[in-house]
């Protein structure tokens, strides 16, 4: 079995190891604070001291972290040395398609190729492997990383074709979907709430029936039971860092974004706060204060 490199075993990284490890691949992971690595080990992978000993020559290498600058630093000229001609690195996570495009360049020079699959799931979805995957990029490369990525957490694999940037054009749209569902959500609550009708049972009605899908079963419980504060699955600074790169990229294609502009704002505060362990979900907190409730 192929061995695979993976950077970065936070909270998604660590599920699609899990797996990857599960169905035989034998992974090097490099993890910036090795400790949080230490659990993989123990299922078998091997821990490495930088993202170029992640590599082996012409393989595959996957990152999964947190920003534009993270992935700018872990794609470093000693990666692409170690990956060499015809190795592939997989960019799992949400950044700027621009970025994307400019690695992608960077890459090509070195005889690496770039392809973006960006992530749609939550760590307990990733770990069920019942998660969305979009890639971006040449055409051969995608075919090769789609076993890795479906034995790691895809359900369902989306092409959006060979412009790199275009996986993370569609990642940013879900995220600031997500964001406006919750904070469609927070808003119909608390409407309830003030009008002496039963959120949890609004919440099973809507959720059952109209809006019978994932992103309202589940962030719809969190919303109604105020449960997005403590041990989060998706930080709020990470949202707002999403809703940042969703406002960028609309500002340079001139697509207004009223909604986005407001969930950025409602993250802003949350993060200004410095609320506690709190999960994106937590942008909810602002729509139940403006109604005079304990958010």
């Amino acid at each position: 079995m192929e061995t695979i490199g993976f950077i970065g075993a936070g909270n998604l990284g660590t599920p699609i190891v899990t797996n990857l490890l599960k169905a035989g691949y034998h992974v090097k992971v490099y993890n910036r604070t090795r400790e949080k690595a230490l659990p993989l080990e123990a299922l078998g992978a091997e821990l490495v001291d930088s993202p170029a000993a992640a590599a082996t020559p012409g393989g595959i290498v996957m990152s999964l972290v947190a920003d534009d600058k993270a992935v700018e630093s872990v794609a470093n000229d000693d990666l692409m040395k170690a990956l060499g001609a015809g190795g592939i690195h997989a960019s799992m996570s949400t950044i700027s398609p621009d970025t994307s495009r400019t690695l992608a360049a960077h890459h090509q020079k070195q005889g690496v190729t770039y392809v973006a699959a960006p992530v749609f799931a939550r760590p307990e979805a990733a770990a069920a492997k019942v998660g969305n995957a979009v890639i971006s990029g040449p055409a051969a490369a995608k075919e090769r990383i789609r076993p890795l990525l479906e034995a790691g957490f895809a359900k369902n694999i989306f092409d959006l074709g060979e412009d790199v940037g275009s996986a993370n054009v569609l990642k940013l749209m879900g995220n600031f979907m997500i964001a406006g569902a919750i904070e469609m959500m927070a808003e119909a609550f608390a409407l309830a709430e003030k009008n002496g009708v039963d959120a949890k049972v609004a919440y099973e009605m809507l959720t059952t029936t109209l809006f019978a899908s994932p992103i309202f079963r589940g962030y719809g419980a969190m919303v109604v039971d105020r449960t997005y504060v403590g041990n989060p699955a998706f930080g709020a600074a990470l949202g707002l860092k999403d809703m940042n790169l969703v406002l960028q990229t609309a500002t340079r294609s001139h697509t207004p974004m009223p909604l986005a502009q407001l969930v950025q704002s409602r993250l802003m505060t949350v993060v200004a706060r410095d609320v506690k362990d709190a999960d994106w979900t937590a942008l909810a907190m602002g729509a139940l204060e403006d109604a005079g409730l304990k958010g």
